[in-house]
């Protein structure tokens, strides 16, 4: 059993490494990922935050947890796309044939999407910083917020997993992606909830991205969380765990 681990770890190390490579050899990921989501965060701040009522003097403070999110929404499409692409060139059966094990090759990915949204998190927080945003948050919050994007991470990118396994054409393995997309819209992600009409207020203050930005929100300016940070675990965690399951149960499929 510890040999098997052992393995497992070198084995997912690598495929790990494979993927990254991937990534950093192509630009447009990186200008997808980073570049559009900082653009954005210009757009609302410097065109469109004069005529946001969103209750406070530093919009880009307000902006910042949407904006962080579909930034992650984002980079997970690339994943399903990496994964769909393997699967149709026949990598798996290849790595199959290896001794290896089976299910490195599917972490391999779920690792770099976990690894490169992190890196572009980072990017757009300092973009963040250079345009004004500020946080009273201690060492604990932070981390807290970190723990909150991971998990946020590893839900999307089990769902794009599902995806990429699953999807007859690369169009349709990426475009699960753009409901995901347009949910912070729908959200406390860019104005309060209290200035939507009832109908989509119900929907925004019910749904995964208001609780998770919120909880964010909280953290970095330092105030109280209540019971926004546990609403935001309790979806990341269940999208994970049920993502997850249905994610291996289409790898076996596909493996066997």
């Amino acid at each position: 059993m510890e040999t098997v681990k052992k393995h497992f770890f070198s084995d997912m190390s690598v495929m790990l490494g494979r993927s990254m490579r991937h990534i950093f050899r192509s630009m447009d990921t990186i200008i997808t990922v980073c570049i559009t989501p900082i653009a954005m965060m210009l757009l609302f701040v410097y065109v469109l935050g004069g005529a946001i009522q969103a209750g406070t003097d530093n919009y880009v403070n307000y902006l910042l947890p949407g904006i962080l999110l579909m930034a992650i929404a984002s980079g997970i499409a690339y994943t399903a796309y990496r994964l769909f692409m393997d699967m149709q060139r026949g990598i798996f059966e290849r790595f199959h044939s290896m001794p290896i094990a089976r299910s490195a090759a599917l972490w391999g990915h779920v690792l770099t999407s976990l690894v490169s949204n992190a890196i572009s998190v980072v990017v757009i927080i300092l973009a963040a910083l250079a345009m004004g945003f500020r946080s009273s948050a201690g060492v604990l919050p932070w981390l807290a917020v970190a723990g909150i994007l991971a998990l946020f991470t590893l839900a999307l990118t089990w769902i794009a997993a599902i995806a990429g396994l699953t999807a007859k054409s690369v169009d349709g393995a990426s475009a699960f992606s753009y409901p995901i997309l347009f949910l912070p819209f729908i959200s406390s992600a860019f104005v309060p909830t209290d200035s939507m009409p009832p109908v989509v207020r119900a929907f925004a203050e019910n749904q995964p991205v208001t609780s998770i930005v919120d909880a964010i929100r909280s953290l970095l300016a330092g105030q109280p969380v209540g019971n926004d940070i546990w609403i935001a675990l309790a979806w990341c965690l269940g999208i994970l765990i049920v993502a997850y399951l249905l994610a291996m149960r289409a790898y076996k499929r596909k493996a066997a």
